[in-house]
């Protein structure tokens, strides 16, 4: 233990924090208060967000109160050892990292704690470089995770998430609406003439549109409530929880109302609106028949012409709302 605090000292920390580094949060987990104080401190001079547990059972109840990136746990501990967090953590918080830590090499081995789900292991006792590259390694590696996961949910051309999020999204948003008990509405919105507007602007145009669209629906949607997806070619998608049939209704004439102002030639919008009815029992039919009923309307809005909103009465008859571009509302 002296050797490792000394190594904190001699180094003073110096070039440890770097400039512009994302900050994470850390947890520490150690029976030991002068390796956890040891820990808390690299981690602080690290430029990270850092909080401490004296072991495993203190560790998950400061777990189901807090957002922690990183876990860095001592494996012998009494109460719960590190290896049962670590399975303990891989299945109830599987996102979050766990760097494992321990001064008996003999008694537990590098496959041991990586089988039950730690990205990495280091034995006491160690110096702060050889933490800090271990640190530093985990982080890199979730920031490739989040990059790649960013790219395999995004569209290419608009930034909007893409159709495979909105399948695996719709189900969890659905979910949570028949546990919560509010209303969920989808928004179907295709754009009207945009094979003409194509052929006859180009294809670099129509790429301009579409990332138009793309932006005013992110504009006039509730940040962190809505969310916007481009459902494929000039189709898109808007899921929207927390809402009555009226402010549904209000959003798609809003996005229909700017998206005109725009003036982009011949084009405008033809929209569909569905409710999410049903239940938990029933949700794979429901949401099927969620994007039907929605798929309906947006085609009956283009089949009666356009550059208007089809959703429903409160009799869930289809009922066309038709506003031309000359519209004040």
């Amino acid at each position: 233990m002296a050797e490792t605090s000394l190594e904190l000292h001699v180094h003073g920390g110096k070039g440890l924090k770097k400039e512009n580094q994302p900050k994470y949060s850390v947890l520490s987990v150690d029976d030991d208060v002068e390796m956890l104080q040891l820990l808390h401190e690299v981690v602080s001079q690290l430029g990270h967000t850092s909080d401490t547990a004296v072991d495993g059972v203190d560790a998950l109840e400061k777990l189901r109160a807090n957002q922690y990136d990183i876990i860095i746990t001592d494996l012998n501990m009494p109460r719960m050892d590190g290896l049962e967090l670590t399975k303990k953590v891989k299945a109830d918080f599987e996102d979050i990292d766990v760097l494992t830590v321990t001064g008996y090499e003999t008694e537990y081995k590098y496959t041991d704690v990586i089988e039950v789900g730690a990205s990495d292991f280091i034995s006491k006792p160690f110096n702060i470089n050889e933490l800090e590259a271990k640190i530093n390694r985990i982080i890199r590696e979730r920031e490739l995770r989040a990059e790649l996961t960013r790219l395999s949910i995004r569209d290419g051309l608009t930034g909007l998430y893409n159709r495979r999020h909105f399948d695996d999204n719709l189900k969890r948003e659905a979910m949570r609406a028949f546990r919560q008990h509010y209303g969920l509405f989808l928004l179907l919105v295709d754009v009207d003439n945009f094979k003409e507007y194509n052929d006859k602007l180009g294809h670099q145009k129509g790429d301009e549109l579409l990332k138009e669209l793309a932006r005013l629906m992110i504009l006039y949607s509730r940040d962190n409530v809505d969310s916007v997806y481009r459902y494929g070619g000039d189709e898109f998608a808007l899921i929207i929880p927390h809402a009555e049939h009226r402010q549904a209704i209000m959003v798609a004439k809003r996005l229909r109302k700017k998206f005109n102002a725009c003036n982009l030639g011949a084009t405008s919008l033809s929209m569909g609106i569905a409710q999410l009815e049903g239940g938990l029992r029933t949700i794979v039919s429901d949401l099927e028949n969620l994007l039907r009923t929605a798929d309906q309307r947006l085609y009956l809005s283009k089949s009666n012409g356009g550059d208007q909103v089809c959703a429903a009465d409160d009799n869930s008859r289809p009922k066309t709302s038709l506003s031309s571009k000359s519209e004040s509302q």
